[in-house]
């Protein structure tokens, strides 16, 4: 056989397996990672890392969660960090306030992101942060809202508070600071003020337990119109702002799992929601809602 007929039949096989290396490579490329609930995403243009669901612990203000008992408590916060859900809701007025720093002892502080809030107007709020990390046992908390506003004009009222958030935050007390509103005046306030760095806005599909536009809280299974919200959840998101999801189930009250997939869904599909919180009470919840969540997100 010819050596110069070898020679060129050993190039064209060479050059047949570079070509299908050269493709299963581009394939490769061009398929986007696979995404999860224990993804840690950005919490949009703030510097922050957060992971793309939390455990929250405030469910009828902590009660639901205080009823299993405080080691079972530990035990659930625990499960869920080791699952990747690294983000943990709390607040001064819930009745788990006092149990997160047991919960967390020991895990690093760089792997947990502990966001909290802040009820009423304190008479010196720096005192009253500093308590905060008191009671944690953190040098800082990553994410601190004011809590509830539910007025027009709360930016106002609460000038002097808002104020001490940032000297909190130039000392490295908190790394972010921001507002969970209950009224859809007040949640546009939120999003006017250049003060905010993250939003924690009532979602879901169903308009159950959202921002209704009424001077005052409107509290209730009453749905309300859902497009003006994501209207202002997007100028929020585009001016860079982290909006974290949250009354996801309806306040609890979406018993049927058909409910809860399609709300989930809806938060996953959402390119301007960058997390979003569920109040869990136990391992079964969290397993069930990283199943839907990665379900929904396969689905995107």
């Amino acid at each position: 056989m010819n050596p110069s007929h070898l020679s060129r039949r050993g190039f064209l096989q060479t050059s047949a397996a570079l070509a299908t290396a050269t493709a299963l490579t581009s394939s490769t490329l061009a398929t986007p990672p696979k995404r999860t609930a224990a993804d840690q995403v950005p919490l949009n243009k703030t510097g922050l890392t957060i992971s793309r669901v939390g455990i929250g612990t405030g469910s009828n203000n902590g009660h639901v969660q205080a009823d299993i008992g405080k080691p079972a408590f530990i035990k659930l916060i625990r499960y869920a960090h080791d699952q990747g859900l690294t983000y943990i809701d709390n607040a001064k007025n819930y009745v788990t306030f006092d149990w997160i720093a047991d919960a967390i002892a020991g895990l690093p502080r760089e792997k947990v992101f502990l966001q909290s809030k802040v009820w009423g107007i304190p008479t010196d709020t720096l005192a009253t942060i500093d308590s905060f990390r008191s009671v944690y046992k953190t040098d800082y908390i990553d994410s601190l809202l004011v809590h509830c506003m539910t007025k027009p004009g709360w930016t106002d009222d609460h000038k002097r508070m808002m104020d001490g958030f940032k000297q909190a935050q130039d000392k490295k007390w908190i790394r972010a600071k921001g507002v969970s509103c209950h009224t859809l005046p007040a949640l546009k306030e939120s999003n006017q003020t250049d003060w905010t760095d993250v939003h924690l806005v009532r979602v879901n599909p169903m308009g159950v337990f959202m921002d209704a536009d009424a001077p005052t809280e409107q509290w209730g299974k009453n749905a309300v119109p859902i497009d003006p919200i994501l209207a202002e959840i997007k100028s929020m998101h585009d001016k860079g702002r982290g909006v974290i999801g949250m009354k996801i189930c309806g306040n609890g009250t979406f018993t049927n799992p058909a409910d809860r997939e399609k709300s989930i869904r809806f938060a996953m599909n959402n390119p301007n929601i960058d997390a979003i919180v569920i109040g869990m009470k136990s391992i079964a919840e969290v397993d069930e809602n990283i199943a839907v969540i990665n379900r929904a997100l396969a689905a995107a």
